[in-house]
């Protein structure tokens, strides 16, 4: 696997939308955050300024939502807390193979099936157009949807694995497994290096994670604040 700079890791979000997610920003200033329905992260400077976080504001609106994901900053104090998670950044070193003939590239098509799953097993953060933030796989059960993984932040070199979910029903069989696995091995073929996140409480994640080769990078904290409404 080639070696990729991890640098850009420490602000996985900008990265992603001042270069290869460019297409999928909406900016003000030096702040970020993707466009509506893909995503609710956001990023100002890892040193930012009051004007970076005025111009957060400006982007969000008033009443508007920034999720700052592992970004080591914080809004200033009238900026109302929504939420605080404490999570892992993993690394993914070794080279996967693929494990399962029966996971098949994702299409447009099935949209509706992608948000129903996701809305049912809460593997994080899925909205309507999630999907445009890159590939993904899935597995059926008599034409039913009952796993998926994909590809998500995008800082250069690199490309995180997300949206990891299986159905209740088709749990404890290594679908999670072989999507991953999948996933991964085509953002290696392409020459970049797969990470990911998860939240540190998920025991049951982290230790999958740590068996398909993944390991520690550092914590993150994923935190949530609205902007002022007036």
């Amino acid at each position: 696997m080639q070696t990729r700079s991890a640098d850009v890791l420490a602000d996985p979000v900008g990265e992603s939308l001042r270069g290869p997610h460019a297409h999928l920003a909406r900016s003000v200033g030096a702040a970020v955050t993707y466009v509506t329905d893909v995503a609710t992260f956001a990023a100002v400077p890892l040193d930012p300024s009051p004007a970076d976080w005025d111009d957060l504001a400006r982007l969000l609106g008033p009443g508007g939502f920034a999720d700052l994901f592992s970004l080591p900053v914080t809004p200033p104090p009238d900026w109302e807390p929504v939420f605080r998670l404490e999570g892992l950044q993993m690394v993914l070193d070794e080279v996967p193979s693929r494990t399962s003939s029966r996971v098949r590239e994702l299409t447009a098509d099935d949209a509706p099936a992608m948000l129903t799953l996701a809305e049912t097993t809460k593997p994080g953060p899925f909205w309507q157009r999630t999907p445009a933030m890159g590939r993904y796989v899935g597995i059926e059960d008599d034409g039913e949807l009952v796993a998926m993984a994909g590809e998500r932040l995008h800082p250069p070199g690199w490309t995180e694995i997300s949206a990891v979910c299986t159905a209740p029903s088709a749990r404890g069989r290594g679908l999670a497994a072989a999507l991953v696995r999948d996933v991964a091995a085509t953002i290696v073929e392409r020459g970049e290096r797969p990470f990911l996140h998860v939240a540190a409480a998920n025991l049951a994640a982290v230790r999958l994670y740590e068996r398909l080769g993944f390991e520690v990078r550092r914590e993150v904290v994923f935190h949530g604040y609205r902007v002022p409404r007036g």
